[in-house]
């Protein structure tokens, strides 16, 4: 039912878009049908993108995968400009019909508006895809913030904990990404790293080569790993077994105690907030039961959303990706109504959370309003 209603939203959304760029801009004949033509195309490549994607081998989804996303990052500012320029164009009415509907010479007023409201939301969707698709294939940038807990031992201040969230490996991104991601984190030195979910978007066959360079992260006490909603739609288990055949712990509603400089606080992980659907739940309570009231907890749970639950389980820090930041701007407005954060340090209470942007992108490989990163956390004691 839901990719029905999908189905039937993007037809009718590209119909308004047929509409504004090609049948109000065109005359009926030869070149009309072709640029309808080329629409029709662009959609259903776009169709095999988001449906294919990640179900056929990466060799051969990426020859669809990277028109198919790169025409939905152009048709949603399109949709977001046309529908903009919708307040001028109902401004400059009576314009238009004091205008004779067939002048001697020239084009109308009404093909004229049209044309040009075509034009500026072309140019705009160009130039904002154009350039958010250099920012999302470029190096993700490093962010360093420092975040005091209250209950930190005073010895183990200072530890750094690397956050890497939403790779996306799949038919776009691959082994040189994750190489790149790799040496980024070890120039670093963190003490600890957590990758907080949606790694990839396919089987561990098709990926298994580029998740490989995660084997080669280094830091003082290992590297874990917590899945995000994306491990889901793939087969969770396959991946859960496989980064754990990469050196990597999987967190799977579990602590572990992490001695830093003869400090001690608890490291937690949970399941994605989603995967109840898969009988897997999300338990915060379960991987805070038993912990020392007195030492500090720091969560790694996917999508900030769960911070309720850390809220109610006393826990000092949580750390989380899954918005990208919002990824197409203005879409983190949409996040933050759904998350309750985008990116960045909030408060709840005595618990913190800080979100990522994360250092990859999921669908088009553009970014606008919100480049990737990699941050780096230093845990302080007050």
């Amino acid at each position: 039912m839901f990719l029905l209603l999908a189905g039937l939203l993007l037809a009718i959304l590209h119909l308004y878009l047929w509409k504004r760029l090609i049948r109000d801009t065109l005359p009926r004949g030869r070149v009309r049908l072709v640029a309808t033509g080329v629409l029709i195309l662009l959609v259903l490549v776009m169709v095999a993108a988001l449906a294919l994607g990640t179900a056929l081998d990466p060799a051969v989804a990426q020859w669809f995968a990277w028109p198919g996303y790169l025409w939905l990052a152009v048709f949603y500012y399109l949709l977001l400009g046309l529908l903009v320029l919708e307040l001028p164009r109902l401004a400059l009415r009576r314009w238009v019909r004091r205008a004779p509907e067939e002048p001697p010479r020239g084009v109308s007023r009404r093909v004229a508006l049209a044309r040009g409201s075509a034009a500026v939301a072309g140019v705009a969707a160009a130039g904002l895809v154009g350039y958010g698709a250099t920012v999302a294939m470029g190096p993700p940038s490093i962010t360093r913030v420092p975040i005091t807990l209250r209950r930190l031992d005073p010895r183990a201040s200072g530890c750094r904990i690397a956050l890497i969230s939403d790779i996306h490996l799949g038919p776009i991104l691959g082994h040189g990404f994750t190489q790149r991601i790799v040496d980024m984190v070890n120039a670093e030195g963190p003490d600890a790293v957590a990758i907080v979910g949606d790694l990839v978007d396919g089987d561990v066959p098709a990926l298994a080569e580029a998740a490989a360079p995660l084997a080669e992260l280094r830091s003082t006490h290992g590297t874990f790993f917590v899945t995000g909603n994306h491990e889901y739609y793939v087969g969770y288990r396959q991946w859960v077994e496989h980064v754990r055949t990469l050196g990597i712990t999987a967190l799977r509603n579990q602590r572990v105690t992490i001695t830093h400089n003869g400090g001690r606080f608890e490291l937690a992980g949970v399941n994605d907030a989603t995967a109840y659907q898969w009988q897997d739940a999300a338990d915060v309570a379960a991987a805070m039961r038993g912990r020392d009231p007195e030492r500090a907890a720091v969560l790694l749970a996917h999508q900030p959303v769960d911070v309720a639950d850390a809220v109610a389980q006393d826990v000092d820090l949580q750390l989380s990706g899954h918005t990208h930041g919002g990824q197409l701007t203005p879409f983190e407005l949409l996040v933050s109504l759904q998350q309750g954060a985008v990116a960045g340090h909030y408060r709840f209470g005595d618990t913190q959370l800080y979100v990522t942007r994360g250092a990859g992108f999921w669908g088009p490989p553009v970014r606008v309003g919100a480049p990737p990163d990699i941050t780096i956390v230093e845990l302080r004691s007050p």
